[in-house]
């Protein structure tokens, strides 16, 4: 993974790990938005300064295993802390208000949730790898490691 990455998997998933407080305050409501904004940008600037230090092979590659490890913290985040994150229990609408038993809303409404945060968080990585990557082929001194 290494070779492929330009990282170890420990710093795939520790710069993964920078996006948790968000997850936390956001979901138990802990700060505002000033805070919440330095909770989003700080921890994806600092993806982005580290794949551009280290020169990895492929920045975008690389952000898009760290955004798929961020997405995968973002969802057993948000199911550890389910209860807390709504007033009272979520359920269907539209169509489908009072359509299944509670038990069944709720394996739907989580299955949704956990891929929703698997998508954000590739999406979040992709997005800074698109961006890394573009700024890889720009500045001279952010290329690539020759290989060896």
């Amino acid at each position: 993974m290494k070779a492929r990455l330009g990282l170890p998997a420990s710093a795939v998933w520790g710069l993964a790990l920078l996006g948790l407080p968000r997850v936390i305050a956001h979901d138990l409501r802990l700060v505002g938005p000033v805070v919440n904004a330095l909770l989003v940008f700080v921890p994806i600037a600092v993806w982005a300064a580290v794949v551009l230090w280290k020169r990895v092979p492929n920045a975008f590659v690389t952000l898009l295993a760290v955004g798929a490890a961020y997405g995968v913290l973002l969802g057993v985040t948000h199911q550890v802390l389910w209860e807390s994150s709504f007033d009272g229990r979520p359920t269907l609408g539209g169509n489908f208000a009072g359509a299944f038993s509670p038990a069944v809303e709720d394996l739907v409404l989580r299955s949704f949730a956990l891929g929703s945060s698997l998508m954000t968080g590739m999406v979040v990585g992709a997005a800074v790898g698109a961006v890394a990557w573009v700024v890889t082929r720009i500045v001279p001194g952010f290329r690539p490691h020759p290989r060896d």
